[in-house]
């Protein structure tokens, strides 16, 4: 749909100088994740040796699988990070050595060898039968991803690379939304306070434990959904205060417009107050809406929402091109 990927199933990048940015919430949205944190990967490595990117910016059910929050996670995805656990050698034999951790592995051995192990995994865990055991099956799978998730942990460290706020250019991407008092706070310092807590590295380097105004509290950079709201419901002076925030906090980052995702959105892609903000959660997961996949593009100053190749829509946001010979595609 967004012309990066091969239909071939090679899954290779056919992007060219395309930028690619992905806006959370891998995690809790089923069997595939770790299938698609290698996959993005995969196309970030091809990518950026062809002049393009892959970003992805890490959403509240990031932040919450690395707080040991695990409420939306089903059986089949602790299944799935059970089987990752199995081939990385992290998860022994018995309950006692399951809390101590790696089995033995050193956290910098796992990290460079992590990738190999999903890649491995992805292919072999649906022909795999477990055995009951003592310790049950379920819990192991808690065990296990609370390993791999934890700050320190190789996929917590994966998860480490990735910004909770982007900005190229005069754009500004992030999961849930940026306001004023985060941009006052400092957008590298968020970004720099919630890697090193995902690294396990916070206390080292005197940061806050827990980055609170990043990951925690319903005004926070991943779960702010001030700007998803459906504008119908609300009073003409609740939309004007909230253009004014909107107003604000791009003036104060340098930026021209805002995307977002965390709130579905059941019209699909959309943008408010005269496109200064674009709302591209569209809950495709199964849990969710389970709705058709969309990918908002933007080209030479123009921003569209493609939903297929016969449905897709335009609209100009009189905006200078992103990137000179660069296309941006958002999902």
């Amino acid at each position: 749909m967004a012309g990066v990927l091969s239909s071939d199933g090679q899954d290779l990048w056919v992007g060219g100088q395309t930028v690619l940015v992905q806006l959370g919430d891998i995690l809790d949205r089923g069997e595939d994740e770790i299938a698609i944190l290698s996959l993005l990967k995969s196309l970030d490595i091809q990518a950026k040796a062809n002049g393009g990117a892959v970003f992805q910016v890490n959403g509240n059910h990031e932040t919450m699988n690395v707080d040991g929050d695990f409420r939306y996670v089903d059986s089949g995805r602790l299944m799935s990070v059970l089987t990752f656990g199995t081939f990385g050698n992290m998860m022994p034999k018995d309950c006692g050595n399951l809390i101590d951790g790696n089995n033995g592995n050193d956290s910098e051995s796992i990290f460079d060898n992590i990738w190999l192990y999903i890649s491995y995994s992805i292919h072999t865990m649906k022909n795999l039968r477990y055995r009951n055991t003592y310790c049950g099956q379920r819990q192991k799978g808690v065990i296990s991803r609370s390993i791999l998730l934890r700050p320190g942990g190789p996929l917590a460290s994966e998860l480490a690379r990735h910004s909770v706020v982007l900005k190229v250019n005069d754009w500004v991407f992030c999961h849930g939304g940026l306001l004023p008092h985060h941009v006052e706070y400092g957008i590298e310092r968020m970004n720099r306070e919630v890697s090193y807590w995902m690294k396990g590295l916070s206390m080292d380097y005197d940061y806050p434990q827990i980055p609170f105004l990043a990951t925690r509290g319903y005004d926070s950079v991943v779960w702010s959904r001030l700007y998803s709201r459906d504008t119908s419901d609300l009073e003409d002076y609740q939309i004007n205060q909230i253009q004014s925030i909107l107003r604000e906090t791009l003036q104060a980052v340098g930026a021209k417009a805002m995307v977002v995702g965390h709130t579905p959105q059941a019209t699909g892609v959309n943008c408010e107050f005269n496109c200064s903000i674009w709302r591209i959660d569209v809950g495709m997961s199964s849990g969710v809406l389970d709705s058709s996949p969309e990918v908002l593009e933007i080209r030479e100053g123009r921003a569209r929402a493609i939903r297929s190749r016969k449905d897709r829509y335009s609209v100009n946001l009189h905006i200078q091109s992103y990137m000179q010979n660069k296309d941006l595609m958002v999902i």
